[in-house]
């Protein structure tokens, strides 16, 4: 065991109360997912004990018992973990609840819980929590920060001992879905619904579905054209629908079980129904009826606008394309279609209004889509802890109704009783041996993992049992990595983008400071910024962006004074001099973050040279060398955005600290 199994690196356990319990584990069910819970528990008593634990079918008199209990109410997924006197029991209506309640324990004991208070009852908040690839056939991954796929290498599907200890990791936070390849389907990719991959895909798709994980798949709408040689990929076709029918009768007998598919359609160059005339609803019903009798489901991308549009014209602002062009489809979608919807209307930015469609749509399945990769937001060179804004945007209001209005409330199906939805994020893992490539950028799959199951957690009770569970006990360890990651979103934001406005980075590589840097801007900079001011008018005077949501927030948007400060230039044109509730002008906040932040992850890099001779040395000096890079990096984050601001507004910082 090391690091390379991230936070099923179980270590030795202190508390000894459990011991009692260590005489077997116990089942009348012998199914693969009991098979693979029986197997992590005896891997982990071996190396929290030094206990092997003995295995038998049948009822406990003492030991682990695991209970499959069709009368509890802990539906398809639920668990229920209790001592009941010599016997511990793991119960669930389902081995895959069992097989959650398992994982459930040894986080328990991992965190030195005395055995007897353990009283877990605990059904998922979302029904589907799944995490998407964007790994390519050749072996690269789109935004990959941690090495080369390990699902793909030169066209071909990877299956091998990585791919068992994957589905072990993602299962032990609750994830009951994967796609494994990226949403831009092209080349090699459009064949993997064809016989050359179906053998190997089975393989995978038997190593998930042994953990409880349906396999997905991401699917070319254009299939049609580049696979099967017809002239079109209209979805009014008949021609088109007789080909689909075929081909998803196909895969459905080849990989029976497997999930469905993933459709990014209309965007970014990738074909779609618009092609044709068609409504999204159009595109998505086609493919929903056709694997509606197989048990799939259809997740299609909300990710839709025109990347060759005329930024000055206020009539195209980006942020209004989702809610543009899905908001009146609402109730227009098959009830296995699911629309998965980013998290804000633009791209993954470090500060961004929760979309609108979140509430804006009731008659829908939703899923929540975020990204863990990164790729605004260091990718995974500099470290930044998600939860935090995870958490802000499930609990938004929209106002939808009175009550169960948050984002939280609608993906879970909790508002308007829709069936599917949940929680999706692209997900940052690769080749490397920590997974992240940043040790600490781990902490961002296990705590997406642990909240799309268990949305009542906190961000700072996700990172310490993070914490613990990857690095161990030691009190120092455990103070300065949850402080460093509990900081880190802020810190980040400080010293890259003031206030919402986003962007800033290298165009198409996403990665470095470059204030006029946004690639389909060529007809002038995203942030507007002149001698005055910046920021963009999205308020009901200017691109009506913030008219999209329900009251309160349309008018909370709507004025510099009532919208929250820290997406005051997402929403407004500010002036330099304009004062913010600090005291402090909008300039002079934007001089004082930038140093504040860089002065912070000076600190930080101090902080975590204190754990040397603590923490394992391979880890600690790969983490000491991802935080000197970004004490660089931050420096030059400062003084390439105040020289810019500094010459663009004339004016000075009011500490005179040395500006260009």
């Amino acid at each position: 065991m090391g690091y390379e199994q991230a936070w099923l690196n179980y270590h030795q356990v202190k508390d000894q109360s459990f011991r009692k319990y260590l005489t077997g584990v116990y089942s009348l069910e012998e199914d693969a997912i009991i098979c693979s819970g029986i197997r992590e528990l005896t891997l982990a008593m071996e190396h929290m004990y030094a206990v092997t634990l003995p295995c038998d079918k049948g009822a406990a008199e003492s030991g682990i018992h695991l209970r499959k209990n069709s009368e509890a109410d802990l539906g398809q997924e639920g668990y229920h973990i209790y001592p009941e006197g010599p016997v511990f029991v793991i119960e669930g209506c389902t081995s895959q609840g069992i097989l959650y309640g398992i994982f459930q324990l040894l986080r328990r004991l991992q965190t030195e819980v005395v055995a007897e208070e353990i009283n877990d009852n605990k059904l998922p908040d979302n029904p589907l929590r799944m995490l998407n690839h964007w790994d390519n056939m050749d072996g690269s991954i789109e935004r990959g920060y941690a090495g080369h796929s390990f699902f793909f290498k030169d066209n071909e599907v990877l299956v091998n001992e990585r791919t068992l200890d994957y589905a072990r990791l993602a299962a032990s936070v609750g994830i009951n879905g994967v796609v494994i390849n990226n949403v831009n389907v092209k080349n090699a990719a459009t064949f993997l619904i064809t016989p050359r991959y179906f053998a190997d895909l089975r393989k995978i798709q038997e190593i998930f579905a042994s953990y409880g994980i349906k396999l997905f798949l991401s699917l070319n709408f254009a299939a049609p054209l580049e696979l099967g040689g017809l002239q079109s990929a209209d979805p009014a076709s008949d021609t088109v629908k007789d080909w689909w029918t075929d081909k998803l009768k196909e895969v459905f007998q080849e990989l029976p079980g497997f999930g469905g598919f993933l459709v990014k359609a209309d965007s970014e160059g990738r074909p779609g129904p618009f092609t044709y005339g068609r409504t999204h609803a159009e595109g998505a019903n086609m493919l929903a009826d056709i694997i509606s009798p197989y048990g799939g489901i259809i997740i299609w991308r909300c990710f839709v606008y025109n990347c060759r549009q005329d930024w000055r014209d206020l009539e195209t602002d980006r942020a209004r394309a989702g809610y543009d062009h899905f908001q009146p489809l609402d109730g227009a979608f098959r009830d296995n279609v699911i629309l998965q919807i980013k998290n804000g209307p633009m791209d993954f930015q470090v500060r961004e209004p929760v979309s609108p469609l979140f509430g804006g749509m009731k008659a829908t399945n939703q899923i929540l889509e975020v990204q863990i990769a990164q790729e605004y937001t260091g990718q995974q060179k500099h470290v930044c802890y998600l939860l935090p804004m995870f958490r802000e945007i499930l609990n938004f209001r929209t106002h939808c109704e009175q009550d169960k209005d948050t984002v939280g409330d609608l993906i879970s199906g909790r508002t308007y009783g829709q069936k599917h939805g949940g929680m999706a994020a692209v997900i940052n893992t690769g080749a490397d041996e920590n997974w992240t490539g940043h040790d600490l950028a781990a902490a961002n799959w296990y705590g997406f993992g642990r909240l799309s199951f268990d949305r009542n957690l906190t961000a700072e009770e996700i990172a310490a049992e993070w914490v613990l569970l990857t690095f161990g006990s030691d009190p120092k360890a455990m103070a300065v990595v949850h402080g460093i990651l509990m900081n880190s979103w802020n810190v980040y934001e400080s010293y890259t983008s003031p206030l919402g406005i986003g962007w800033m980075v290298n165009p198409g590589y996403h990665y470095g400071p470059n204030v006029d840097g946004y690639e389909y801007d060529r007809w002038g900079t995203y942030h507007r910024a002149d001698h005055r001011g910046l920021g963009v008018d999205r308020s009901s005077k200017g691109t009506g962006y913030a008219t999209q949501y329900h009251e309160p927030n349309a008018s909370l948007y709507e004025t510099i004074d009532t919208c929250p400060e820290e997406l005051l230039l997402f929403f407004h044109y500010v002036e330099y001099a304009h004062c913010l509730s600090s005291g402090k002008t909008l300039i002079q906040h934007i001089y004082d973050t930038h140093f504040e932040g860089a002065d912070v992850v000076e600190a930080t890099v101090k902080g975590w040279k204190g754990l040397e001779g603590i923490l394992e040395p391979i880890a600690y000096e790969r983490v000491l060398a991802r935080l000197e890079n970004q004490e660089l990096h931050a420096k030059e984050w400062r003084d390439v955005v105040c020289s810019y601001f500094y010459r663009k507004s004339g004016i000075a910082d009011e500490r005179n600290r040395q500006i260009f």
